[in-house]
């Protein structure tokens, strides 16, 4: 099984936004079994509360089920526990590194990497703009997969 675990600052935009998609992606290819997708923050203002309805409409229009979630924070254990841990910009890769106390296992990446780019995923909490965020984390988690599956 395969474990990954989706990464952003408060963990109801584009990590939830993440792990919908992914999972909606796998459970489409028959493959749910083999995978195991969570989210979590690097922050703690957002513990316990659902997706952003920014996310919830954005999947809805798409038609991509949102994963039933509220926000945690991500703690030294999941970096033991994950094989991928998967943050949304440099700062989320930071504050990952500090939470995990390092990367010693090479297994923190930023999502857009597997697409061939260092660009960030822009947090929709600051720029309202749910569409974009959503192409972007669509296209990293087609890559991711498709890397996983090659």
């Amino acid at each position: 099984m395969i474990s990954i675990l989706f990464v952003c600052h408060g963990n109801i935009c584009r990590s939830t936004m993440a792990q919908s998609i992914l999972t909606h992606m796998v459970k489409e290819r028959g493959m749910s079994a083999s995978f195991h997708i969570d989210s979590a923050a690097t922050s703690r203002e957002e513990i316990g509360n659902p997706p952003h309805y920014g996310t919830v409409g954005k999947l809805r229009q798409v038609g991509i089920p949102l994963v039933s979630h509220r926000a945690r924070q991500m703690t030294k254990q999941d970096y033991k526990e994950f094989d991928y841990l998967i943050g949304m910009d440099d700062a989320n890769v930071r504050n990952m590194e500090r939470i995990a106390g390092g990367d010693p296992e090479h297994k923190i990446y930023k999502l857009l990497e597997f697409a061939g780019s260092g660009r960030a995923i822009a947090d929709p909490w600051y720029t309202g703009n749910f569409d974009v965020t959503y192409d972007d984390v669509m296209e990293g988690c087609e890559a991711f997969l498709q890397e996983i599956l090659s």
